[in-house]
């Protein structure tokens, strides 16, 4: 019998980790609101994702890694007016590690598409996710 409680008590404590590890990265009021992910290939790379108007504009943004390890060198973010902003960023990303918060020029903006350019030579085995959050 104490085997069980033991085991139901240590599962409970592990949802609770996890609940306060992405409760960072939630959706309501005016929090992260997750705007796309990509898998990385093998490489030196560049992928981009893509965000429609109907996710809003955004003020700030975060990078978060998960997975693998990659070197992220800097984003492109096309914004819906046409505009682009580079920002380097020369970070190398363990698993589950995350930019700082990342102040877009202007008030809030509308972003069409995000493009990365990285490398994962001799990072990792395991391939990295990228996941992008924006802040309203």
């Amino acid at each position: 019998m104490k085997g069980i409680t033991l085991q139901r008590f240590s599962v409970s404590i592990l949802l609770l980790v996890l609940v306060m590890i992405t409760s960072s990265f939630t959706t309501n009021n005016g929090l992260w609101d997750h705007l796309g992910s990509r898998t990385v290939n093998y490489r030196l790379d560049r992928d981009v994702i893509k965000v429609t108007a109907k996710e809003g504009s955004f003020k700030k943004l975060k990078i978060k890694v998960t997975g693998g390890s990659i070197n992220m060198h800097r984003m492109i973010i096309q914004y819906g007016n046409g505009q682009k902003d580079e920002i380097l960023l020369r970070h190398n990303f363990s698993r589950r590690s995350a930019t700082r918060v990342i102040d877009l020029k202007g008030n809030k903006r509308v972003i069409r598409d995000i493009t990365f350019f990285y490398d994962t030579k001799n990072l990792s085995r395991k391939r990295a996710k990228v996941h992008v959050f924006g802040k309203h």
